[in-house]
Order: C-alpha cells, then structure tokens, then sequence
C-alpha cells in the first residue's frame, strides 16, 4: 500500500508492484500453511496459533487488536492470496485511473484478510467495515451497465446487514462476561463465558441479529438481491474478488461468531436458517437457468453455492462443517475462474448475452477450454474442488436422521442436476455451434496475463480436487471442539 502510494502515474510501475505486493502475500500464505500444519503434526492443540494482542482502547470498552489462526482462518487465507493475486494480472485490462484502482483494490483486500486473522470482535467489525467500503467505489468508478445503482444497492443492503451484526456484537459484548468481571469483545475467552452467563432467551436473539448480518453478504435469501447486480456491474477484478473471498466472509462470520459463540441459540433456532438457506441453493441454481447473461448466471449460481455452505453449516456435525469449508474454497477458486474469464470474453466481443456468440471455442480456445474446466468444477466433476465440497456436504447433511432436515438435503441435491442443465446449456450455445456474428472471427485469444491468472486458479482447483486430505484435515482438526459444544 505504501509503495503503491508514491509510485508515479507510470501503470507499468504500479501493475507491477501491485503483482510484486500480491505474489509475496501468496508466498507468506502458504507459509503460514506449512507451518500450521508442522505445529498440528507436532502436537500443539492451541485454539489459535500465532496467537498476538495489544491493547487499543483499555478503558471502559476493553478493545484490543487481537488475532491469531486455526485450521479453517489458514484455508481462508490461502483463498484470499491466490485471488488477490490473479484478480493483480485480471487488472491489466484496467487503463482509467490505474494507480486509484488498485489502492482501493488493495484496501479491500486488507479488510478480507484482517477479517480472517481477527480474533475480537471489534477488531472483526471493522476490518468488516473495511471490505465492504471500497466496494461502492471500485463499482462506481470503474465498474461498467447500471454502475451507480448497483454500488448504491450493494452498500445499502450490505451496511443493513451491519447494523444489524452491530447490535449482535454489542449484545454479546455487554451481556456474555461474568457479572462483577470486565466486559471483553475478545473471542478466545467469550467462547468460555457467553453460554453460562448469557440468558437463553438473549441468545437466541442475538443468534438471529448476528446470522441475518453476517448472511446478507454470504447472500442468504431473501437478502441475496444485491448480489447479481453487484457482480454484473462490477469490473473483473472486483468480480473475483467479491465472489471468490468477500462472500465468504459471511459464512465464516456465521461460524465463528454465530455458531461458536451460542452453540445452544444455534441448537434451537437453526431450522428458520436451515429453511432460508436451502431455500437459497435451489432459487439460486433456477434463476441462473434462465438467464441470458454471463455474469448473471454466475452471479445466481454463486447464491446457491454460497447458500449450500451457510445449509451445511447449520447440520452441526463434522463432516458437514467440514464440507462448507471445503466449498468457500472451491467455490471461492470456481468463480473468480469465472469471472476472469468472462471478463476476457465481454472484453473482446463487448456482450456477455450467450444468444450473441457461438462457436467461441474455434476463435479463443484457450479462454474456452478454461470456461468448461470451471464449469466442471461447478458441477463436481470428480477429480476438481467441487466435488470433495459436495460429497462432504451431503453426507454430512445426510447423517442429520429427521424427516425436516431430509427434506431439505434432498432439495439442496436437486441443485446439483439444475446446475449441470445451465452450466452445460452455456457452454453449447456459447463456445459450440455455428459463429453468430462474423466480426468475432477476428477476435484474439488470451494474453499472457489472462493465461497466468485463469491457469493459477485452475491448478489451485486440481490440487484441492486430487489432494484435499491434508485441507480436509486442517479445517477439521480446527472443528472438533465446536462440533462436541453443539452435539
């Protein structure tokens, strides 16, 4: 960020910093990874690893800045590098006030990943805050259809969902301490205190304030209308960005606050969320089989993927648990690979409407092989992320043996099938088939930089899809001690 401020307006200098700036972050990210799971190996059970925190404000509110990492924290911060780091080489494309994007670029980014490693509740909120600010300017300024009223309708929506996750916070805060002790938003020691000292009935409310707010981003129906006409305007990047990680910061506040801190409220009020959510993974996977637009169609098959992982979450058992996370990573992976590559398209044939193209893969083959790998990342093919996300997911969700929870697993299958139909329904009309406008005979195919960025992620789905045992092991060694809270 620093460098990046007193850079000249040369866009060489600031595209390539900001790749320099991205590709370390990866490389500390999967650092921390290896060196997360050689701690695990070695027999450290910590709650959080490289736990730190300082005192902000030591008066009455008791702030601190404190964070620290378990399994699921590092998986979510390896998603965030590897997106942060192609969304840098998918920003290429950018010309309009180079240096001003990608400092807003970057303090969204700087949100996500304090949002990730944060460990109070304060410090949580406003990392929170953080990400979701620039996301009005970075639509508004650089996005491109109805920009305006899309960043309007985005923030509107999402600082609803704030008001509400403040009052939560605030809650909690003030009533989740012993009585005659100091009030603390720190989480390491509520997870301890919040059960036996908060009344039942204000943890169900509470419970309820935290998981509409946390579920308006991870677009929970019926709060998931600002999420299509935010991906469809925003620029490409941003698209990536805003799928792949800022979505998920809904479902892992739902977990690490909602669900870890009032496993009790989470006990009996789950079934209204259970209903929404599932409710979320059909209405997302049908409306996207009726849509003309790319970026609406991924935009809708994001709200049911992000939909499945708030379901699975709410089936309180490990390998259920397990499977949501598995899923942010791979959906978090899939849609920004979506996103870049709609972006490259829309950027040649300036219309992302299927009806208008055809025979795409005869004229950009390497854009149009990378399109079906994320479409069969999409619908679990065996072998890619998705799958091992789904497979956990409904097992899991399948080990819950009552008849309501059975009803809506087999609802939440269905979206599998209605998935294959729009996914392979734009793959024929859009890269097979005769060409539907001659003038797309002379478009190119992929720049090096477009390359780069859809190849990382593509590697970064296979690895998940051929090796997810030592993910799987890392998000569910960091489970264990909620799941026995909540059976």
């Amino acid at each position: 960020m620093m460098a990046m401020l007193y850079l000249e307006s040369s866009k060489k200098a600031i595209r390539g910093t900001m790749v320099a700036g991205s590709a370390v972050l990866t490389i500390l990210s999967v650092y921390l990874a290896v060196q997360f799971l050689a701690l695990r190996a070695g027999g450290d059970t910590s709650e959080y690893l490289f736990y730190s925190t300082t005192p902000w404000y030591q008066g009455f509110l008791n702030i601190h800045y404190a964070v620290g990492v378990d399994g699921v924290s590092v998986a979510m911060l390896l998603l965030s590098s590897i997106v942060v780091l192609t969304g840098s080489f998918a920003s290429f494309a950018v010309e309009n006030q180079t240096k001003d994007y990608f400092l807003w670029f970057l303090m969204l980014s700087i949100g996500v990943f304090g949002f990730f490693i944060s460990v109070d509740l304060f410090t949580m909120f406003i990392f929170y805050e953080v990400a979701l600010i620039p996301m009005y300017l970075l639509i508004g300024l650089w996005g491109t259809g109805p920009k305006e009223y899309a960043a309007m309708k985005l923030t509107l929506m999402l600082m609803g969902g704030s008001a509400f996750l403040m009052v939560g916070i605030l809650g909690i805060y003030f009533m989740g301490s012993p009585a005659g002790s100091e009030n603390t938003f720190e989480m390491t020691q509520l997870i301890k205190t919040v059960a036996d000292n908060m009344p039942m009935e204000w943890q169900r409310t509470f419970f309820c304030l935290t998981f509409v707010g946390f579920g308006v981003l991870g677009a929970m129906f019926p709060f998931h209308t600002w999420s299509p006409d935010g991906h469809a305007s925003a620029p490409t990047a941003v698209s990536m960005l805003h799928a792949g990680v800022l979505m998920k910061l809904g479902g892992y506040g739902c977990y690490r606050v909602s669900i870890c801190l009032m496993p009790e409220a989470a006990q009996e009020m789950g079934w209204i969320f259970i209903i929404l959510t599932g409710t979320s993974v059909f209405y997302g996977a049908y409306s996207a089989c009726v849509q003309n637009d790319l970026k609406y169609i991924n935009a809708y098959s994001s709200v049911s993927h992000c939909g499945m992982v708030l379901f699975a979450l709410l089936m309180y058992n490990q390998t259920a648990m397990t499977g949501a996370f598995l899923q942010m990573l791979s959906h978090g992976l899939m849609t920004a690979l979506f996103f870049c590559l709609i972006g490259s398209i829309y950027g040649r044939t300036h219309t992302r409407d299927i009806r208008e193209m055809g025979g795409m893969m005869q004229i950009m083959p390497v854009l149009g092989v990378c399109y079906v790998i994320a479409g069969m990342a999409s619908l679990g093919l065996p072998g890619l992320s998705g799958f091992v996300a789904e497979m956990n997911i409904f097992l899991g969700a399948f080990e819950v043996n009552d008849t309501f929870h059975r009803v809506f697993t087999l609802l939440a299958c269905s979206s599998i099938v209605i998935t294959a139909v729009y996914i392979l329904r734009v793959v024929g009309k859009m890269l097979y088939g005769p060409v539907q406008n001659e003038h797309h005979r002379e478009l190119t195919d992929a720049t090096w930089w477009e390359k780069v960025a859809a190849f990382g992620l593509i590697i970064s789905i296979a690895i998940i899809g051929i090796f997810p045992g030592w993910v799987r092991d890392m998000i569910s060694d960091s489970l264990d001690e909620i799941v026995k809270h909540l059976n």
